[in-house]
């Protein structure tokens, strides 16, 4: 095995420490390798990883459009720099197709399609480097058309195929001393969208201005969900009566009118991730 570059910085389980040298031996594995990479724990964990083991021959490559938060990029950006791997950007524009644009519930397909089509001729083109994600056991339970095109193109996913789940990914990735062990998820931002509406360059600045707000001021974990014209805000129950403030919420009310929202309103249940699939069958 090479070198493990990242020391344990705090005790892991038994299962644990096994998940991690398996992760390392499935990693080492691969000749040469790129690493869909959004910055996210679970991804940044198989980029790391895949640097340690694979030095030089390891890469992390972000897809880049307007349905990633630019402050998410920035993050990915410094992440990468921080574990000294080398890090390339691909435009994407799945924009340009109706079947992500018309937002149908199997939008995460036509992106993940658009993606591995300039991440697959890429990898092809370094010696036949093999492309990975960071999919964790949790994601095949849950509705991500994305993964059928994934499988399609081919990538590879060590953490499912290690039954890797989230809370492992964080509990590792927090042994390790990575600083965004505990890092929102924070999917792409045409999830604020109920399916069926359309989704346009525009729109997406919108949310993406209206959560860049909320951020700044400390609601770490937040969506801002569109519907229309409409802003429903989502932020963890505990934090709900923040919001509620004046200090608080008069400035944000006025910044929501200023980017273009005609109403907003604040939803009691409190943040819930995937909480629009509610309405795909099953």
């Amino acid at each position: 095995m090479a070198s493990e570059t990242f020391r344990l910085l705090e005790r892991l389980s038994i299962d644990d420490e096994q998940r991690l040298k398996q992760l390392r031996q499935w990693i080492l594995g691969c000749d040469r390798v790129f690493v869909a990479y959004s910055g996210g724990v679970d991804s940044t964990l198989v980029a790391a990883i895949a640097q340690e083991q694979l030095a030089d021959c390891a890469c992390a490559i972000t897809g880049v459009s307007p349905s990633l938060a630019p402050h998410l990029l920035a993050e990915a950006r410094q992440q990468a720099h921080w574990l000294r791997i080398r890090h390339l950007e691909v435009e994407t524009r799945e924009l340009e197709d109706p079947a992500y644009s018309s937002n149908p519930t199997d939008r995460c397909y036509a992106c993940k399609r658009e993606l591995h089509s300039h991440l697959a001729p890429i990898a092809e083109a370094a010696d036949g480097a093999r492309v990975l994600d960071g999919v964790n056991l949790d994601d095949l339970g849950d509705h991500r058309p994305g993964l059928q095109a994934a499988s399609e193109a081919g990538v590879g996913s060590p953490l499912a195929d290690l039954q890797i789940d989230k809370a492992c990914v964080r509990r590792l990735s927090r042994a390790l001393g990575f600083p965004w062990w505990d890092k929102p998820a924070q999917p792409c931002l045409a999830s604020r969208f109920p399916y069926g509406e359309p989704i346009s360059h525009d729109r997406l600045r919108q949310v993406g201005c209206a959560e860049a707000w909320l951020i700044e001021r400390g609601f770490c974990r937040v969506r801002v969900r569109s519907q229309g014209l409409s802003a429903r805000i989502e932020v963890p129950q505990e934090r709900l009566a923040e919001l509620l403030d004046p200090e608080i919420r008069d400035p944000l009310v006025r910044v929501m009118l200023e980017l273009g929202f005609t109403t907003v309103s604040l939803d009691l249940e409190g943040l819930v991730s995937g909480k629009l699939n509610r309405v795909i069958p099953g």
